[in-house]
């Protein structure tokens, strides 16, 4: 585990805990998405409220669980707006690597903005900058619970 960091952080870094924080940002990332896409739905005029998202997704927004230590760092010691920056320029990294990486090895990259004004090689979406900017900050608010969770015992 990094000497560098503090003691109360050092125990996000143990695998038990390393695969929980996986699994919760994953099912938080899932639920924020299926919530996204059927509130598209209903701007749309679908009544049903039709969401979706990708068995690929899992993964990808678990990775997010796995810097729980840098959430804590960041609110510890950036002001809002860097934390906000740093979050969307992390999330629009992974989005670009993750969807470039399912496009070269599968064939398809399941989410496709190539269609779309602000696209970035159909990977990302320029315009979505706010939309990651509050998942980073509602990933922050769950690093700190899971933070004073632990603590607590």
């Amino acid at each position: 585990m990094p000497a560098c960091l503090p003691n109360s952080l050092q125990g996000h870094f143990h695998t038990k805990a390393m695969m929980k924080n996986f699994m919760i940002f994953g099912v938080l990332g899932w639920c924020a998405e299926i919530l996204w896409t059927g509130f598209c739905s209903f701007l749309m005029g679908d009544a049903s409220l039709t969401a979706k998202t990708y068995l690929w997704m899992f993964p990808i927004y678990g990775l997010a669980g796995l810097s729980l230590p840098l959430f804590l760092v960041f609110r510890r010691h950036c002001a809002l707006w860097q934390r906000v920056g740093f979050y969307v320029f992390a999330i629009f990294t992974v989005e670009f690597l993750s969807g470039w990486f399912l496009q070269t090895v599968t064939g398809v990259c399941p989410w496709d903005y190539g269609d779309r004004l602000f696209s970035v090689r159909g990977f990302i979406r320029l315009d979505y900058a706010p939309l990651w900017a509050v998942l980073g900050l509602l990933f922050e608010r769950a690093a700190l619970f899971l933070a004073e969770k632990e603590a607590k015992g």
